[in-house]
């Protein structure tokens, strides 16, 4: 079987593909941290954010908040390239990064964008943390550079969402969904798969009807329990258990089915911090868990999209 999107037989849409055929070489994304917080985290809606969220609000890979945005640049740049040289996406990635006054988020996007080789802007937030004040000037940051954002869902069901303390519901990211596509904004869609309480139909639904909305990009993530999170104290009460390599390879393979061909699938897996990690351990050996992606597709004779 052919898959179109390809470069390497991969029987999805890789991210890899999607920007080396749009930049015409390889393009490094450069994870910072501008600081922010989060409504559900400072009490606006609520507090201790999402159960499952790290103490560096998801950014663990993120640079330091406590330096400026060039030198978090440079640092992030020097460990991640070795001395790899190209074109560059920063990506404020930490915690909720249109959740500021729009005078700071002016200064803090344009000084990343101001650093050298950085050809596009990637920002991580929540879908009701977008305003039409704010929308629109992302309109104009996307005249400017390659601009996506990024939306973190995880789950269509509303009463997954309420268990991990999201704090808005599917109807929430409609709204503000909706916002950034009437734009032409590229939008990013975050999946997680094993949230507690969540069968393998529940996380199929899910990325079937986010497939529905035309994303343009959408990243599939694992459930990692991190130390000192919620969402680690209920796994130690025993109130749910992990997933397997094996449910969660099959989980994948279905959920790509399910979405567009012409959705970008960012990630297949996700990384942790191995010092902080309780589980899933299997989830660290990253290349490991796609090959097996890879394997299942192929023994399916499968590919994405072929049940939409």
């Amino acid at each position: 079987m052919n898959f179109r999107f390809t470069l390497d037989n991969k029987r999805y849409h890789t991210y890899n593909y999607f920007l080396r055929t749009k930049f015409g070489g390889k393009v490094m994304k450069i994870s910072l941290n501008g600081g922010f917080t989060c409504p559900n985290i400072d009490g606006t809606k609520g507090i201790g954010g999402c159960t499952y969220c790290s103490s560096s609000g998801s950014g663990d890979f993120a640079g330091n908040p406590s330096l400026d945005i060039h030198r978090q640049f440079e640092e992030v740049k020097a460990m991640m390239t070795n001395k790899w040289e190209g074109k560059y996406i920063a990506y404020f990635q930490a915690n909720t990064n249109t959740y500021a006054p729009l005078s700071r988020l002016k200064t803090l996007y344009e000084s990343a964008l101001s650093e050298k080789d950085v050809i596009g802007l990637s920002i991580a937030t929540r879908a009701d943390c977008i305003s039409e004040e704010i929308a629109d000037y992302l309109k104009e940051l996307s005249e400017k550079t390659y601009l996506t954002v990024e939306l973190g869902l995880q789950t269509i069901h509303d009463k997954t969402g309420e268990r991990i303390n999201r704090c808005h519901s599917y109807a929430d990211f409609l709204k503000g969904y909706n916002m950034i596509k009437e734009r032409g904004i590229p939008v990013c869609v975050h999946l997680i798969n094993g949230l507690p309480g969540e069968t393998h139909e529940m996380m199929v639904e899910t990325a079937r009807e986010v497939g529905k909305l035309r994303p343009d990009f959408v990243k599939l993530h694992l459930l990692h329990i991190i130390k000192g999170t919620k969402i680690a104290e209920e796994f130690e009460r025993g109130e749910f258990s992990l997933m397997t390599l094996p449910e969660y390879v099959s989980v994948i393979c279905d959920q790509l089915e399910v979405l567009p061909q012409e959705t970008v699938i960012q990630r297949v897996t996700g990384d942790g911090k191995k010092e902080d990690l309780i589980g899933p351990m299997w989830s660290l050996k990253k290349f490991v868990v796609m090959n097996e992606i890879d394997k299942e597709m192929v023994k399916r004779n499968s590919c994405q999209g072929i049940r939409v």
